[in-house]
């Protein structure tokens, strides 16, 4: 599988079983940083999750060395996916919305609402939305954990059903 440009030369493609069904990850070669993961075994979808100028040139099949921290957080390791690296690209608030949710703790989700007042924009309710919306590496950044403010779970690229697995799975295993 390849695409047409990119900033990146090559990108390795791997898809897990878990129980909530098949992962795949797409991280770059060179550094095993996640460009795009989710519960998907349509590898072009997950691709497509990548920005059009950050889209790999080549994507080969292999092992992404963040699939042992998938592993290590289906096993109940909830910090596992904390310290794998991310590729992510876009604007300045963007940005700082896809750290905002790798600080979120595994087991005390956010709403909406509380995001975007934890970015220091507490009226960018719906930019908050957006910003878990165009989300590529599920998991790594974990999106999963905000909320609608009535504290149902609202939409998630990879379904619902995922989305409550993994906040059920957190919300055992947190400490």
């Amino acid at each position: 599988m390849s695409t047409q440009t990119s900033s990146e030369a090559r990108a390795v493609i791997e898809t897990l079983d878990t129980p909530d069904g098949p992962f795949t990850i797409i991280a770059r070669d060179r550094d095993g940083a996640v460009l795009a993961s989710g519960w998907s075994d349509d590898e072009q979808r997950v691709l497509e999750r990548i920005t059009a100028q950050a889209r790999p040139n080549a994507v080969v099949r292999g092992r992404a060395a963040a699939s042992d921290a998938v592993r290590a957080y289906y096993d109940g390791d909830l910090r596992a996916i904390d310290d794998v690296l991310v590729a992510q690209f876009g604007a300045t608030f963007r940005m700082q919305g896809w750290l905002g949710l790798r600080a979120i703790e595994a087991g005390h989700p956010l709403t909406y609402t509380e995001f975007a007042t934890a970015l220091g924009r507490p009226t960018a309710v719906r930019a908050a939305a957006s910003i878990c919306a165009s989300n590529a590496p599920a998991l790594f950044v974990p999106c999963h954990r905000v909320l609608r403010s009535d504290g149902t779970l609202g939409g998630f690229a990879w379904g619902i059903d995922v989305k409550r697995s993994l906040l059920q799975r957190e919300l055992a295993h947190a400490s």
